[in-house]
């Protein structure tokens, strides 16, 4: 057996290994010593005085420092025991090395102390004269030197941690919508992350089309070769970015946390942020779901409802449409008890007051303005449906609003059962905040959301702010019980943090005990302007008064092409279209249309809460497309007051017929 060629061999393979990054295997020093005494084959490792020929505390030594050291080499892993050998008691010991050492996952880097590990030669002493020990022994690189190794191989670990856990849980359509909002401008400073986004996206495809098939051996071969902005990419802005739509988190939203940490407070958007690839996967399923002429919408007119979804009809549109079909709706009932009644509620005004009806009058007054809508149609009669119920129409409020502020808030998470609540909204992209002074000196709004003010209120839902944007913004400032609220003034503010579109106006309720006093401002709030809304004042008997601040609900003035505070001649009374035909799905509203009231917008045409589940993945795409595909000006159209069974509100009506009355309807 001749020791040297072993040791010769091994010094070679080393020296080929240190020409690529070099590793060390999760193996245990102990076992690699344990291991290479105990394979050699029997009556090859004789005993030289006490021990075993082999049994050397040099070469014990060597094998602890570098027994474990491999290279990745072509994508594979190779060690310092993958050599060859004519002597077979040698070449076992070689195998068994190599196969402990590939039984275990690459640990970290490899490092070393000192400039050479082993020790080539000594000499002893003995009554035969000086005998020459050989023994394992390899120069180290200079790289690879380093006397305080702790730091370095802590980084070398989390470098791979972060890169694994980046290529596992970053997807590629979360880099290529990054890219795609880069190369369209819509990123604040995006083009100082391109780098990093577009080599990540290189990696993921070096790992994909097969350069290794083992993750935790390719990210290890790409360690020492990467920037730590590409290879610790999840651990960066832009990472926290690329993360968030990896996890399904909206667009809007995700962009909003992202600039939230990178970008100046006063920033504002240049674009929207829809990409290229999500307007074309849109456009595809609407295409293949046969949708594509239901997006073009107009006024509905009184020609396209039928009859059973027409809860009344005065005298003249019975006539537009066609004469006695509309003597069913008139039916018969007992004379209702209600002729000292003032107030009635919805239920009772249907089934015992509309019935025996020939007229309805309703009187619009100022805080309704945002109760005005029009029932919009397809303009193709044959269009296919895209909504969740059995027809094609839709609505939409003055200023765009689906459902009541109260079922926005609801669905943004905020509290809509307390005895005071505070709503704001608003449709566009600006960070409106709403604040509440407090008699004690107690501030509510954003700096202090979720916690509880020493009067007992919060604010908890908070938008386009640092919590991320949303589709149709609110904020929420409630107090659970107004018992517990201090005696003295409060004032509500609505303060513009951040102006970034166009946006004109906001509304605000002011909810006290399900009674609901509703405020809009309508002119453009600037950059960081303070908009007082009311002044709330709880007295020693617990009543709360307000007084507002904003434009007097009182005053008369046109909307629509109707005077508020004037009774209006009701054409067609009938419930929301998801409604109609036995059937319910959401928020059922009623619709009160209105004669002369005219929309004197471009109503949209559709709203993302009304569409199918096929459709949802597509949502930010189609809200634009919403917005575009407005009903044009026309001066045919059911247009009127519309109230959601999710909001309490009241509505003065008169009534005539049998009998003349008016009433106070309930909602």
């Amino acid at each position: 057996m001749n020791f040297i060629t072993f040791k010769q061999a091994v010094a070679n393979q080393f020296d080929m290994m240190a020409k690529h990054d070099l590793f060390t295997t999760k193996v245990e020093k102990d076992d690699l010593w344990a291991t290479y005494l105990g394979s050699f084959p029997e009556a090859s490792n004789p005993i030289y005085k006490t021990r075993t020929e082999h049994d050397c505390t040099c070469c014990k030594q060597f094998i602890r420092d570098v027994g474990n050291v491999v290279a990745i080499i072509d994508g594979k892993l190779v060690s310092i025991w993958d050599i060859a050998l004519d002597d077979m008691n040698y070449q076992a010991v070689a195998d068994a090395l190599a196969a402990l050492v590939y039984s275990a996952p690459i640990d970290n880097a490899f490092l070393h102390f000192e400039r050479t590990a082993g020790t080539d030669k000594n000499l002893q002493d003995t009554l035969d004269g000086i005998k020459t020990w050989t023994h394992f022994f390899v120069n180290i690189p200079a790289a690879y030197v380093c006397k305080d190794m702790g730091p370095k191989l802590g980084e070398s670990r989390a470098t791979h941690d972060v890169m694994l856990r980046s290529l596992c849980e970053i997807t590629d359509d979360a880099t290529d919508t990054v890219l795609e909002l880069i190369s369209q401008g819509s990123l604040y400073r995006g083009d100082e992350h391109k780098f990093a986004v577009e080599e990540f996206k290189k990696l993921r495809k070096a790992w994909a089309i097969g350069e290794a098939t083992d993750l935790d051996l390719f990210v290890w071969s790409k360690v020492k070769s990467l920037p730590q902005s590409v290879s610790r990419i999840k651990n960066t802005a832009i990472g926290t970015l690329l993360s968030d739509l990896s996890e399904g988190v909206e667009l809007d939203r995700a962009v909003a946390s992202f600039e939230a940490k990178v970008a100046p407070q006063n920033y504002k958007r240049p674009t929207a942020l829809v990409t290229k690839s999500m307007i074309e996967s849109a456009k595809k399923a609407i295409e293949e779901l046969g949708l594509g002429s239901a997006l073009e919408r107009r006024y509905a007119t009184i020609n396209d409802i039928t009859i059973n979804n027409i809860l009344f009809a005065s005298r003249e549109a019975r006539n537009t449409i066609q004469g006695d079909v509309f003597d069913t709706l008139i039916a018969k009932s007992e004379k209702p008890k209600l002729d000292k009644v003032d107030d009635v509620t919805i239920a009772q005004f249907l089934e015992h007051i509309l019935p025996k009806a020939d007229s309805v009058e309703v009187m619009m007054d100022n805080s309704h303005t945002g109760n005005l809508v029009s029932l919009i149609a397809p303009v193709d009669p044959t269009a296919l449906n895209m909504f969740k119920w059995d027809n094609k129409f839709s609505w939409s409020y003055n200023g765009e609003m689906a459902d009541s502020i109260k079922e926005r808030v609801k669905q943004a998470g905020g509290n809509v059962t307390g005895e005071l609540c505070c709503r704001l909204a608003w449709n566009y992209t600006d960070d409106l905040d709403f604040h509440m002074h407090e008699p004690d000196g107690g501030h509510i709004y954003f700096s202090t959301r979720r916690e509880t003010s020493r009067c007992g209120g919060r604010l908890d839902v908070d938008a386009n702010g640092g919590s991320g944007m949303m589709n149709n913004p609110v904020e929420n400032i409630f107090y659970e019980r107004i018992a517990s609220m201090k005696e003295g003034t409060y004032e509500l503010i609505v303060h513009n943090y951040n102006r970034r579109s166009s946006g004109v106006g906001f509304e605000v309720e002011i909810d006290i005990k399900g009674v609901v006093h509703r405020f809009s401002h309508e002119k453009v709030i600037p950059d960081w302007a303070m908009i007082i809304v009311a002044k709330l004042t709880k007295h020693k008997d617990g009543t709360i008064e307000i007084v507002p601040n904003l434009t007097s609900t009182q005053a008369v003035k046109q909307v629509w092409g109707i005077n508020t505070n004037t009774f209006i001649p009701v054409n067609v009374m009938m419930m929301s279209p998801n409604f109609w035909d036995g059937h319910g799905v959401g928020n059922k509203h009623y619709f009160f249309m209105l004669d002369g009231c005219l929309n004197d917008g471009k109503a949209r045409g559709f709203f993302n809460e009304f569409l199918k589940p096929d459709l949802d993945a597509h949502r930010k795409v189609i809200e634009m497309v919403g917005n575009k595909m407005t009903a044009v000006e026309s001066d045919r159209q059911l247009s009127g007051l519309g109230f959601s069974s999710t909001q309490r509100g009241s509505l003065l009506c008169r009534v005539k017929g049998s009998f003349t009355r008016t009433i106070n309807i309930l909602f």
